[in-house]
This record gives structure tokens, C-alpha cells and sequence, in this order.
């Protein structure tokens, strides 16, 4: 964690842990205070928190992780918000600390709204990983990115133009409006729709908060407002598969191209129904295996979240922390009728 020392919520952390007798362990000191100590500093204790509960693609990763705990011979709790609001992580992440947790796992609802919490739960010795959403930097050892965020901007680009013939007015659907990579990934298509696809029209962006029955609202408000709407892009699994739900039974069907970010498992009778034709996604599994992994080595003391530190993540292989501690899993899969069958999650 970087510039702790310069933020007094890391001394406000300290003294409420001492205050409640908890024993916090950093990776710098491996001998601790005798005892059993807790799990401070301790690879076997990992808690997952998602951006909410009751998501299929926050069930997807945190299985992974608990894939990667087994191997390492760990243990993964998950704990979160059931709706995915700014600061609804706060509480979860201050427990994990005052438990001992070896590592947190956070994919972030807001960029800095958890900084304190987490910035505390460091100074107990809590490794903090973020995945899918990260915050400002400085609040956390590292990111795990799915994928290279021009890269995610790019293809989903490229999915919609290539659905409407490179011309019309599109619309974006995406999840809060405080998410970190949603907000990178709009921006990055908003730039490359004005750059090389003059004839697109980016004529609205509206939230569903990663809520389905909102999504499935919002999807109906966009077709109301906009009566020549050719593409919808939703950037989210949830947004997706609601935008999906809506589209199947309307007079839209076949008319209005839906891509974005999805599921297979959720997107599958969609796909065989030809409400949707091409969508993309990486493997949350593998997302939540890559993240456990760099929380284990960072509980662990084998890496500290520096560029250029390098780790194995089990059947992934061998990773490289980048610039500003960011590591990335790779780059996004296109699925469609010919492949969905191959995956399950």
C-alpha cells in the first residue's frame, strides 16, 4: 500500500484495532507476537467482496477463488453488499479486518469511497487486492484487471458496428454510475465511436446499477426515448442478460442490436433465440483464480505489489505485476452460436 503514512485514517485504524485486542501482522514482520496471532499477513484467510451478492459473474469468480485456495491450501470467505452502492462495502472490508483476514479481494463500487476502510484494513496487515473495478491506486497492493481497458473499449466497439453496418444511434446500458471500469470502458468507446466510426451515433448512456429489473427498465426507457435506436452496448453481465430479457419479446427483436459484456450461461437462449448475435467476456473463474493467487503471494511476502514482481498462478502460469501495480489477465473472448456451448459459467 502505497503513502499510507500520509493518510490518518491509517492511524485511526490502528488504534480501534488496539483498542479491540486484535493482533495485526504485516508481511514485513514475520514473527509476529507469539501465539496463534490471527490471520493477519496470513495467505490462508482470503475475503471476496463482490460489488454485490446474488450476481452469477461475482459467483463465478469468487468459485474460482476458492479453485485457487485449495490449491494453496487456503480459505475463501465471501461477504458484500446485496446492492451495489458506493460505500455498501465499507462495513465488510472493516470486518475483514478486525478478523484477522490474511488478504482482501475487492472489486470496487467506487473508485475512492472504500479507500479509508481499506487504507485501515492495511495498517493491520491486511494485503488488499482489487479485481473487475479497482479504486485510486494508492488504495490498494494490487489490481487485477480482466483485460487491457482499450482493449475491452475496442472489441465492444467493433461487436456493434459490425451488428448495425457502422451507422445509427447506438446507446451504452451500463452498471453504477460510479464503477471504475465501466466508466473507463465508456469513455474509451465514446472516443474511438467519434474517431473511426463517424457514422455511429452515441445518443444515451443510462444506469441499471447492476440491478436486473432496474436494467430491464432502463432497456425499455431507451427504446421509448429513442424510437430509431439501431444498438444498445452494455458493458455488464447483469445489464446484458436483463437488455436480453426485454429485447425477446418486443417488437424490437431482430431490429435492435444488443452487445456488451455477458455471460454464456446467461446469455445462451438468447443467443439460440437471435436476440443477440456476438457478445464478449473473459472467464470470471479465472478472473477470481488470478486474484486469489496474487493475494496469496502477497500475504505470503513473495511478491509486495512492486512493477516488475512476478508470481505463479497455478494453471494460468507465471504473471508480472505492471505499472502501478496492475495485473492483467488477458484479453477479452467473443462468444456466439457456434462456441457458447463450450462454457458453463
Amino acid at each position: 500500500m502505497k503513502n499510507l503514512q500520509k493518510r490518518t485514517a491509517a492511524l485511526a485504524g490502528l488504534a480501534l484495532l488496539a483498542s479491540l485486542g486484535l493482533t495485526a501482522c504485516g508481511s514485513d514482520d514475520d514473527g509476529g507476537d507469539g501465539g496463534d496471532g490471527g490471520s493477519g499477513g496470513d495467505s490462508s484467510s482470503i475475503t471476496m467482496i463482490p460489488k454485490n451478492l446474488g450476481n452469477p459473474y461475482f459467483d463465478a469468480s469468487t468459485a474460482g477463488a476458492e479453485a485457487a485456495a485449495e490449491e494453496f491450501g487456503g480459505s475463501v470467505e465471501e461477504v458484500g453488499p446485496d446492492t451495489a452502492t458506493p460505500d455498501s462495502q465499507v462495513s465488510f472490508i472493516n470486518t475483514a479486518a478486525q478478523q484477522g483476514a490474511g488478504a482482501v479481494v475487492v472489486s470496487a463500487n467506487d473508485p475512492s469511497a472504500i479507500c479509508d476502510a481499506l487504507e485501515e484494513a492495511s495498517s493491520a496487515g491486511v494485503k488488499v487486492v482489487t479485481f473487475d473495478s479497482d479504486t485510486e491506486p494508492e488504495c490498494r497492493d494490487i489490481f487485477v484487471n480482466q483485460a487491457d481497458a482499450a482493449g475491452i473499449a475496442a472489441k465492444q466497439v467493433e461487436l456493434i458496428a459490425a451488428q448495425i453496418g457502422d451507422e445509427g444511434e447506438v446507446a451504452i446500458l451500463s452498471a453504477a454510475a460510479n464503477a471504475t471500469n465501466q466508466n473507463a470502458w465508456i469513455e474509451l468507446m465514446e472516443a474511438d465511436l467519434e474517431e473511426n466510426h463517424p457514422n455511429i451515433e452515441l445518443v444515451d448512456i443510462v444506469y441499471g446499477d447492476d440491478d436486473d429489473q432496474k436494467s430491464f427498465d432502463q432497456t425499455a426507457a431507451l427504446l421509448s426515448a429513442h424510437p430509431n435506436l439501431k444498438g444498445i452496448i452494455s458493458p455488464t453481465t447483469v445489464g446484458i442478460a436483463a437488455a436480453a430479457r426485454y429485447l425477446s419479446t418486443s417488437d424490437a427483436k431482430g431490429k435492435v442490436a444488443l452487445t456488451g459484456l455477458g455471460a454464456p450461461s446467461q446469455m445462451k437462449a438468447f443467443i439460440e433465440d437471435g436476440t443477440v448475435t456476438e457478445f464478449a467476456l473473459w472467464n470470471p473463474e479465472d478472473l477470481g483464480y488470478l486474484a486469489a493467487f496474487a493475494a496469496n503471494a502477497l500475504a505470503s511476502g513473495d511478491i509486495e505489489g512492486a512493477e516488475g514482481d512476478t508470481f505463479e498462478a497455478g494453471k494460468l502460469g507465471e504473471y508480472t505485476v505492471g505499472a502501478d501495480g496492475v495485473v492483467v489477465l488477458g484479453e477479452p473472448y467473443v462468444f456466439d452460436a457456434e462456441n457458447i456451448d463450450q462454457f458453463k459459467f
